[in-house]
């Protein structure tokens, strides 16, 4: 009688990925001794295929150290331009900042440089425009008991869902006038507007499936506020793999000091989820490649 052959145990999975592994590590070593000679994280073909569109680069400021400077490479056709948030409740008179009593000068700042920036790319440009929209359902059923609580306390009485005296209307809501994104950055046929019930877009939204199908690889970020919505954003699509540049100009906060303080958090460890540029050098590189823009 012959004994049975015991089954083998399951290979681990790390033999499986180990190889795949291995091939992206060798690309890393390769890309870093490329940057020590050009400073510039250029577009990694071998990883997203050939170009679609127009490759330039833009200049990045205190990389990798502070008082240093490099450049990132962008592929025109895989890049998106976000404007967050830049809604009349958040930087316009009787909105919902204006209710909690900060100076709007702080999160109005932003808009001529993000005006600037949208005329240029879509003048001609194949870079993606997404707006965002942080706002609530008519029943606040999407809005969690605590935030609804805290807006009500800042705002003396006044908070998510309700109108303030004079108001354009109920706060924070959607469908309401001040919900709304400014005149002045108002979003144009073609654009994506995204809605989202919290400060971020990625649990928020489709924001996800819309960065999937439209192929971007990019992003190129500015809005409201810095410290808030636009740095929790950043956070989340670095955490998915984005390349992500902020604008410091083309962005604001209720407080001055909370301000320096994002810009600073993404200079650190040498762009813990990204790069901070402003918008004459981002057009700058653009124009580099769309010549005809004005």
């Amino acid at each position: 009688m012959t004994k049975e052959k015991m089954p083998q145990p399951p290979t681990p999975n790390r033999d499986f990925t180990s190889a795949a592994r291995e091939e992206v590590l060798k690309r890393v070593e390769k890309d870093y001794e490329e940057f020590k000679k050009t400073k510039t994280f250029k577009f990694p073909a071998w990883l997203y295929g050939p170009p679609r569109g127009k490759l330039f680069k833009v200049e990045v400021e205190d990389c990798p150290r502070f008082g240093d400077k490099a450049w990132v490479e962008f592929d025109s056709a895989r890049t998106a331009f976000v404007s967050i948030d830049m809604q009349i409740d958040f930087c316009g008179p009787k909105g919902y900042v204006d209710v909690m009593g900060y100076d709007l000068g702080l999160t109005s700042a932003p808009i001529k440089p993000i005006h600037y920036v949208l005329h240029n790319i879509r003048n001609g440009t194949d870079i993606k425009v997404i707006h965002t929209r942080e706002g609530h359902l008519p029943d606040l059923s999407d809005a969690p008991y605590n935030k609804v609580l805290r807006s009500k306390i800042i705002g003396d009485g006044v908070g998510i869902g309700d109108i303030p005296k004079g108001g354009l209307g109920r706060l924070l809501t959607r469908g309401e006038k001040n919900w709304d994104i400014i005149d002045d950055l108002y979003p144009m046929p073609g654009e994506y507007v995204i809605d989202k019930a919290g400060k971020g877009a990625f649990g928020q939204s489709n924001m996800p499936l819309l960065l999937k199908n439209l192929g971007i690889t990019h992003l190129v970020i500015t809005g409201i506020t810095t410290d808030v919505c636009v740095h929790t954003i950043m956070r989340e699509a670095n955490d998915y793999g984005y390349w992500c540049l902020l604008l410091k100009d083309g962005t604001g906060a209720t407080d001055y000091g909370n301000y320096q303080a994002a810009i600073k958090q993404i200079k650190m460890q040498g762009g813990v989820f990204g790069w901070v540029s402003d918008s004459k050098k981002f057009i700058d590189g653009v124009r580099s490649a769309f010549p005809d823009t004005s």
